[in-house]
């Protein structure tokens, strides 16, 4: 029997931005509603920011920066002051997850993992840092060389709705490790756990100016901080288009740029493979978090001669996931973040119909008891697709799985290929030798061997091909925080003389 967790007192009803250290609301008095997906209602009015509200950001960040006292501070000092920061979200764990729930509409479990990874982000990074140094490098001679490793300034971080918490955290934490000033810019749909999150940061003792949030809309907000002057790094995650706009937009000013954008990854189930080990873990790694996950497996590929076992026991099981109250630990599937993806994923799914597809299961709107103006739809399985199919080619994000067969290894390397996106794929065999020459093959950036599970703190995560560049997640991360100075000494006890004059 599932058990329901009653909402607690959590959120506010007016949110507003951090700038310099103080709650501040956007300059011309405006504010924005974000709702709550599972039921439609209004959930909290929100500081909505104005291009003078970035350049505000922008000036608080500059000033922390460049006087230093964040930066200059210990490395030890840094290290503790992000493991503060995990200890007071883990006192507020239940709180944090509650309105992470109430903000995006994604099920109770998700959003407890999805926290929890968050929290040990800060962790990780608090060790992290400590081992971030740079080298005494070789020199002919009486030359010596060493490198130092100094933050690199001023940087906006734009992240995505669908892991509202947890993305703040892959942004800020590895940031602020190195001495960096950081702008956040939350979606606008999801912006109430990475406000108090910021908050946080400033309880545990993070100098004001070195951590700001602001919110508003991405086409003005968001554009505003790729372009701006005062930026010396741009980290996004999201959508591939919006991606190539903010790489452009920063180019103008030579930004360093980092980019987590879309993907369409491949799930291959070998027949070889412990079927209900693959069943279990195709269904997570599509429903998962609603299918609102760039790495969602959404092409599935299953070898021939087990399609029909592996397609019995993985529809049969899609008909039991649950949805319903993101707070009752029995639900597996949470609700679409709005009503305008809600008809996104609709209008994919009509489209493969009308291409001659066969929906095995799901295909529309879901109804959900006492959730009648939510935003829900259900898991979805599609058939009988090639490769030349909308479904197919692009990123849907949403509880949707487009289903095909291979013939071969060979086969089935040449399909998971076969996209202009390369963040992830996953791989389902008993053979380990089989695994490990896919693995290499496959052109993604993280692989998946018989486990659905994608990211931990520690793990590079990050794209090739139109998914982007760039990893995360990982102690590399820290480089891409960082500059890297060569310091080149001569140390002969006579005076150069190069010219001999």
């Amino acid at each position: 029997m599932s058990t329901k967790t009653e909402v607690k007192a959590v959120k506010r009803d007016v949110y507003e931005m951090v700038i310099g250290g103080q709650s501040v609301g956007g300059s011309e008095g405006e504010y924005f509603v974000t709702y709550n997906p599972a039921t439609g209602e209004p959930l909290a009015k929100v500081a909505k920011a104005t291009k003078a509200d970035v350049d505000s950001a922008v000036k608080a960040a500059r000033t922390a920066f460049e006087t230093g006292k964040w930066k200059r501070s210990p490395v030890s000092k840094r290290s503790r002051t992000m493991n503060k920061i995990a200890s007071i979200m883990r006192s507020r764990f239940n709180e944090l997850v509650e309105l992470e729930i109430l903000n995006s509409g994604k099920s109770l479990s998700a959003a407890q993992g999805q926290v929890m990874q968050a929290i040990e982000d800060f962790e990780f990074y608090a060790g992290a840092i400590v081992s971030h140094r740079g080298a005494v490098n070789p020199m002919p001679g009486p030359f010596m060389n060493y490198t130092l490793k100094e933050p690199l300034g001023v940087c906006a971080q734009i992240i995505p709705w669908n892991y509202p918490m947890m993305m703040a955290a892959w942004k800020i934490a590895p940031a602020i490790a190195t001495g960096c000033s950081v702008i956040l810019k939350p979606a606008s749909l999801t912006p109430l756990t990475a406000i108090v999150m910021t908050e946080i940061c400033h309880e545990a003792g993070v100098p004001e100016g070195v951590v700001n949030i602001i919110t508003g809309d991405g086409a003005t907000v968001g554009s505003y901080l790729a372009e701006h002057e005062g930026v010396d790094k741009v980290a996004f995650t999201g959508e591939t288009g919006t991606g190539k706009d903010i790489m452009a937009k920063a180019s103008q000013t030579l930004k360093r740029v980092t980019l987590e954008l879309g993907g369409k990854s491949p799930n291959l189930v070998f027949a070889d493979t412990d079927l209900d080990a693959a069943v279990d873990g195709s269904l997570f790694g599509i429903f998962y978090n609603t299918g609102q996950s760039c790495e969602a497996r959404s092409r599935l590929y299953i070898e021939e001669s087990i399609y029909d076992a592996f397609m019995e026991k993985f529809v049969e099981k899609a008909k039991k996931l649950v949805l319903g109250n993101p707070l009752d630990q029995g639900t597996h599937v949470g609700a679409i973040i709005s009503e305008r993806q809600l008809e996104v994923i609709d209008g994919y799914v009509k489209s493969a119909e009308e291409e001659g597809a066969t929906i095995l299961l799901g295909g529309g709107r879901a109804k959900v008891d006492g959730y009648e103006n939510g935003h829900w739809y259900l898991p979805t399985i599609i058939t009988d697709v090639n490769e030349d199919m909308k479904v197919v080619k692009e990123e849907i994000f949403g509880p949707v799985v487009v289903v095909s067969t291979f013939k071969d290894e060979k086969e089935a390397v040449k399909l998971a290929n076969n996209t202009d996106f390369g963040l992830a794929a996953a791989i389902w065999t008993k053979d380990h030798a089989k695994a490990t020459r896919v693995a290499g093959m496959i052109q993604a950036g993280t692989i998946m061997i018989n486990s659905p599970f994608s990211a931990f703190p520690g793990t590079p995560f990050g794209g090739y091909k139109q998914s982007g560049f760039g990893r995360e997640l990982c102690i590399e991360t820290l480089d891409l925080y960082s500059e890297t100075k060569s310091v080149v000494s001569y140390t002969g006890s006579r005076p150069l003389n190069p010219f001999n004059l």
